[in-house]
């Protein structure tokens, strides 16, 4: 790091390093981290012990700090972000505002996804993909092995349909909003159909239907498909949801921010929790009791999955607005009686309430969907959330997702290895 050295006028004040980190409310070497990010300018002390700081500038930052919410400053406790997106509130949350459960109970997952974005609603908006977006991305998805898991074939979707589109790096809000509504249903289309009669017109829920089940779609199950969607359209910053966010602060264009994402949302604390609660269902299912299922996991130091939300004491409301719904679906009835099993079991040394992996579980396994659907149900439904988020970072101050590394190794100078 070199020092800068700006001119001293006779009425300037300087401030220590010590008394800098002070004001700032921050550990000395945060100090250095803005001075190396340019946000700082420092001048060599004369008597080479330290340097010392333009106190109007240093008070300047301050400020700046205090407006853009004063945390994650130093960046030693939790990293936390404004938003107007969403709030999570004890047992209940909210998408600008509204309760996020009555919204997804009275409007389709389109219609969600832009009162996200603009906040107004567009009642029987639908999202349609132009055929030379959507011929682009099968091509890519085409070309994977079959095993290939469905993050995976989402992502090649969304970077090939980024490579078609040259105003890909407009990020404008209108180009934005143009990407998302065009990129969501790419990415459906892009997924190969199990059914050979799937719809591909229509509301998002009904095209993907098809590239879930081979089973034909009744109006109860498509009603649980899309509340799905729009219950998992956003849940504030979530793993993957920050990645998008720190790729926006770079100004990654908006498909980009969306691979992310997903590259985040593959892991097995994310969105894969959905498959393995599906496979406990079905093993519940088969063993008719889910005592001797639970035991085993425990005897394998696993963790139950679809149990439990560090954000909700209670239980997950979007669990609660599912299991409502899947309550009219009689097919449903074992996968319901299995989930509800396992939370009684698992209550009696943990009192955990089922989170929505459970639900989707439900559904997805009396549905005739293989234990990766709700990761491809969670990966599209989130989508229209990251764009949501990445929309807003554009807004901010560029690159201010860049927390300074703790460097707890060696100390320099060392000699060179030999």
């Amino acid at each position: 790091m070199r020092d800068q050295e700006p001119a001293v006028g006779a009425a300037e004040r300087r401030l220590s390093t010590k008394e800098t980190a002070e004001l700032l409310g921050v550990k000395p070497e945060t100090v250095y981290a803005y001075v190396s990010r340019g946000q700082l300018s420092s001048r060599r002390d004369p008597s080479g012990r330290g340097s010392s700081f333009d106190a109007k500038e240093v008070e300047a930052l301050a400020r700046r700090n205090r407006r853009e919410g004063g945390s994650g400053a130093d960046f030693g406790g939790e990293l936390s972000v404004r938003t107007r997106i969403t709030l999570i509130d004890t047992d209940r949350y909210y998408f600008r505002g509204v309760d996020a459960t009555e919204l997804a109970a009275r409007h389709t997952y389109e219609e969600i996804a832009e009162w996200l974005w603009t906040g107004r609603l567009r009642p029987g908006v639908t999202f349609t993909a132009p055929e030379a977006s959507v011929a682009v991305a099968r091509r890519a998805v085409d070309a994977l092995p079959e095993h290939t898991g469905p993050t995976d074939r989402l992502r090649v979707a969304a970077i090939a349909a980024a490579a078609a589109d040259p105003l890909r790096f407009d990020l404008s809000e209108d180009a934005v909003l143009g990407t998302a509504r065009v990129l969501i249903p790419t990415l459906v289309a892009a997924l190969p159909p199990v059914r050979s009669a799937h719809r591909d017109q229509g509301p998002l829920a009904h095209r993907l239907w098809g590239r879930l089940t081979g089973r034909p779609a009744d109006d109860a199950s498509l009603r649980v498909l899309d509340t799905a969607l729009g219950l998992l359209v956003d849940h504030d910053l979530a793993a993957s949801t920050l990645a998008v966010r720190v790729a926006a602060s770079a100004r990654a264009h908006a498909y980009a921010a969306v691979s992310a994402g997903l590259g985040v949302l593959e892991g097995p604390l994310h969105g894969a929790a959905g498959g393995l609660a599906h496979r406990l269902i079905l093993e519940v299912l088969d063993r008719g009791a889910a005592g001797p299922v639970i035991a085993d996991e425990l005897r394998e130091g696993r963790r139950i999955p679809g149990l439990g939300h560090r954000l909700y004491p209670g239980e997950d409301p979007r669990a609660r607005a599912l299991f409502g719904l899947l309550e009219d679906i009689p097919r449903a009835a074992p996968a319901l009686a299995a989930a509800r099993d396992i939370v009684a079991t698992t209550a009696r040394h943990a009192p955990l309430h089922a989170n929505v992996d459970l639900a989707l579980a439900v559904f997805t396994a009396s549905s005739g969907m293989p234990s990766s659907a709700s990761e491809t149900i969670f990966a599209v439904a989130r989508t229209a959330g990251w764009i949501a988020h990445a929309l807003e970072e554009y807004g901010e101050r560029p690159l201010r997702m860049r927390p300074s590394g703790r460097y707890v190794g060696p100390r320099p100078p060392r000699p060179l290895p030999e």
